[in-house]
């Protein structure tokens, strides 16, 4: 692990290092995201306006009908939108970053409704200063929200985040050990690469392997049709069909 990544052990035992976000991402994503909500705010004060023929002013009607609605966009903009995107919001996906918890899954709505709580006082006394320079300061570049709410905000590697939903989907249907099922799966994954001999001999030599009372002579005789859907069997019939 380095300072600009963090390896994290799921619930399910499988590993996933991901890069953390620094002060300068966060910035990024966050100038991203102002500028959308001031402009989604300013389009309902003119919708208001022009729709509802109402002044905009602090009288009564004018804040029922135009400042209300505004503010409630702009300030629930953040945790509306990370609850129905999974800890992203348009200017974090722009940014190429999203929210975690400390395990490595999705942040419960619950978690993201506190970060955004303590947003408060991360943007104390004035342009973040408390959280850019809680980022500075902690080990996983957290601000006070994500210590709080037991999140991070990393870059969102979306190929990595696949690869650990389906070992996660592969734990939960399979009895191999993690080390098992992540050898048969990188086997089946590589078996059309695979030059026909070699996989057949791989496969042998696994399935003996995963199960010592193999009869090797029956599997020398198999065809590799045969092996490979041995080895998927392995992992459960729920996922052996992402072979091909």
């Amino acid at each position: 692990m380095t300072d600009d990544q963090l390896t994290i052990r799921s619930v399910t035992g499988v590993d996933l290092t991901v890069g953390l976000a620094g002060p300068g991402t966060r910035s990024y994503a966050f100038v991203i995201d102002w500028h959308i909500r001031l402009l989604l705010a300013g389009a309902w004060l003119l919708v208001a306006y022009y729709l509802f023929n109402v002044p905009l002013t602090l009288k009564a009607a004018g804040a029922l009908w135009s400042v209300l609605p505004a503010s409630i966009i702009y300030f629930l903009y953040h945790p509306i939108l990370e609850i129905a995107m999974h800890g992203r919001t348009p200017g974090k996906r722009m940014a190429g970053v999203r929210i975690l918890s400390r395990d490595g899954g999705p942040p419960s709505t619950v978690a993201l409704l506190l970060r955004n709580l303590f947003r408060l006082i991360d943007s104390l006394p004035a342009i973040y200063l408390v959280g850019l320079s809680t980022c500075f300061l902690t080990a996983h570049r957290v601000r006070i929200g994500d210590m709080a709410a037991g999140t991070l905000l990393v870059l969102d590697n979306a190929a990595a985040e696949q690869s650990l939903l389906r070992m996660e989907s592969l734990a939960a249907s399979s009895r191999l050990s993690l080390e098992a099922l992540e050898l048969v799966d990188q086997v089946l994954e590589r078996w059309d690469s695979l030059e026909a001999g070699n996989r057949g001999q791989i496969a042998r030599s696994l399935l003996v392997r995963l199960n010592p009372g193999e009869d090797s002579n029956a599997l020398a005789q198999m065809s590799d049709i045969n092996l490979r859907a041995m080895l998927q069997a392995h992992l459960g019939s729920g996922v052996a069909l992402n072979h091909g």
